[in-house]
């Protein structure tokens, strides 16, 4: 999307959600929605394996019978 692009979008966008917005504030919006979005076009052309960096497996702790609430 072309730096214009986005400042109509963020200057629309703010006019649907009753937003007020001045031009300063929303070409700041605009600019840091265009690096976030810059990010994440990083993200999406990485190549990377489920081996790469394996996600935390969350297990919950199981309860000692001991009173205390719960540890490992």
């Amino acid at each position: 999307m072309k730096e214009a692009h986005i400042l109509d979008y963020v200057k629309a966008s703010a006019v649907v959600m009753g937003l007020p917005v001045d031009e300063a504030r929303a070409l700041r919006v605009a600019e840091h929605l265009q690096r976030t979005a810059a990010m994440a076009r990083l993200l999406e052309e990485a190549t990377l394996e489920v081996s790469d960096e394996p996600a935390e497996v969350y297990r919950l702790p199981r309860p000692s019978g001991g009173g205390s609430g719960g540890g490992r």
